[in-house]
């Protein structure tokens, strides 16, 4: 019994864990979910390995029967030429109007999507999961100024995240 109850406090905490905001990250509050779907191009990343090799990243957001939101990402495979698409499924943590979402693409499994900066007009996104070895700047066309990447850069350093490891898949 104490074995159960040791492995059901340790799932909880792994899960919880995940679905947490790291430190100095304060996610948009005023947050309009329905401006926000549709499709959103990835313009730099740290790379993880579920994204590993993909390039003209994108990730589409609609509105799921069950009142969460479907996620639809996709990329192409450079090393083995071809697209490769995952679909997830994200509702929010608190309240709609704060963009902290779980999200999840591998069953019971979810994480934190937690975005800290929006443009004024929901053209750009910065976006981090629940630690700050994720991070993604996300727009609403496939280039951006050289103004915005000098911003996300300059935010992210100053929150902490490692700028020497973003990188910047080719869109085409």
């Amino acid at each position: 019994m104490m074995i159960r109850t040791l492995f059901a406090a340790l799932s909880l905490l792994v899960l919880t864990a995940c679905q947490s905001i790291p430190d100095g990250i304060t996610p948009v509050k005023g947050f309009d979910e329905q401006r926000y779907l549709g499709k959103w191009y990835e313009i730099a990343r740290l790379d993880h390995s579920f994204e590993r090799g993909l390039s003209n990243v994108t990730a589409e957001y609609s509105v799921r029967e069950d009142g969460g939101i479907r996620v639809l990402n996709r990329g192409f495979n450079t090393e083995d030429q071809e697209w490769s698409d995952a679909e997830g499924r994200a509702y929010f943590v608190d309240e709609r109007d704060t963009a902290h979402l779980e999200v999840s693409f591998f069953g019971p499994f979810f994480s934190s999507y937690v975005v800290f900066e929006l443009g004024d007009g929901y053209d750009y996104a910065f976006v981090s999961g629940y630690n700050k070895e994720y991070l993604w700047l996300l727009a609403r066309t496939p280039v951006v100024s050289d103004a915005l990447l000098a911003d996300f850069l300059s935010i992210a350093e100053e929150k902490g995240f490692n700028i020497n490891e973003i990188i910047f898949p080719v869109q085409e």
